[in-house]
């Protein structure tokens, strides 16, 4: 995952395949100062995905800081409302 001006981009999947990974990445993303994650070069999502992003939010809060997510797949946003968490991923 690449970092550049406070902004993380994951990319290729978000999947339970990848979600330690990811999490341990987003994570040192969010040490470095990161304040936003942009999902542009996402691929495949699934649920383990969401869990990812509210894991992210959650240490960011506990950080004192807001966390945004952009770019989100459309696929994202319907596992979120699926789930009713969509309201927990806006910025």
């Amino acid at each position: 995952m690449r970092v550049e001006d406070a902004v993380a981009y994951p990319e290729g999947d978000l999947t339970l395949a990848t979600a330690t990974r990811l999490l341990r990445e987003g994570e040192a993303a969010l040490e470095q100062g990161c304040t936003a994650f942009d999902f542009s070069g996402v691929g495949e999502v699934d649920s383990a995905a969401l869990s990812l992003m509210l894991s992210w939010r959650r240490r960011a809060r506990g950080m004192g800081r807001a966390l945004a997510f952009r770019n989100l797949p459309d696929s994202l946003g319907s596992l979120a409302q699926l789930y009713g968490v969509g309201e927990l991923l806006q910025d």
